[in-house]
């Protein structure tokens, strides 16, 4: 698969659930930068760039980033050069009035989505999964640290930057993330459904499902492109 036409994508669905990995397996088939609005506030907290006291004010208690920061992020981010062909959007927006600040913002760079993929999974297996990862800080790589062979370094195989653990990823934060997705971030869901870019994946067995049907909406929709 090579990225011949445009690949706008967007993950949605709630925070554990697999979206930066799913976007992290496309990344290199499609030739399309992920987009990890998680990992860029990570950096800013680990950078201390400006405005990272607040946003490590907000992630520390599971909290949404306010609006206008985040649609700024995202403005900057999608202007830069990489993304001409195409991006996997991961981790905004989280809620309505976010949902109708992308569509505007899109509209205005002449953008529009070619996948929506709703990501889901049990929530008492995204807990887990949650407790037992560990990511690197250089190239935001996710890693289980309970089904994955690390080495004793704790250093990532591929670009060999330090695995860290998210300050967040607890018990109590974790569940706490979930009650403000089910109360704030589950209405998007209803609001992209109706779309034909709309697709619901299960992400709660082996990475290879979720990933192979995510490939076959995308082949099946190349096909449709190239018979037009």
């Amino acid at each position: 698969m090579t990225a011949r036409r445009t690949y706008r994508i967007l993950f949605i669905g709630p925070p554990g659930a697999g979206k930066g990995t799913y976007a992290k397996h496309l990344e290199g088939r499609l030739g399309v930068p992920h987009i990890s609005t998680g990992t860029m506030l990570r950096r800013c907290v680990a950078k201390d760039a400006p405005g990272a006291e607040k946003v490590r004010y907000h992630l520390d208690r599971g909290e949404l980033i306010p609006d206008n920061m985040m649609i700024e992020i995202i403005k900057r981010r999608l202007s830069e050069e990489d993304t001409k062909n195409g991006f996997m959007l991961d981790g905004f927006p989280r809620t309505l009035v976010q949902a109708k600040m992308l569509d505007g913002l899109l509209d205005s760079m002449g953008l529009g989505l070619d996948y929506i993929f709703n990501i889901w999974t049990p929530y008492n297996k995204i807990v887990q999964r949650a407790l037992n990862r560990a990511h690197c800080e250089a190239c935001g790589r996710i890693y289980n640290l309970k089904n994955e062979d690390i080495s004793p370094e704790l250093l990532c195989d591929t670009c060999g930057g330090k695995l860290v653990r998210r300050g967040d990823d607890r018990a109590e934060t974790l569940w706490h993330r979930l009650e403000v997705y089910d109360e704030k971030t589950r209405p998007i869901v209803e609001f992209y459904s109706e779309r034909p870019q709309f697709h619901e994946i299960y992400t709660g067995g082996p990475v290879e499902d979720g990933l192979g049907k995510m490939i076959d909406i995308i082949e099946a929709a190349e096909r449709e492109h190239d018979c037009a």
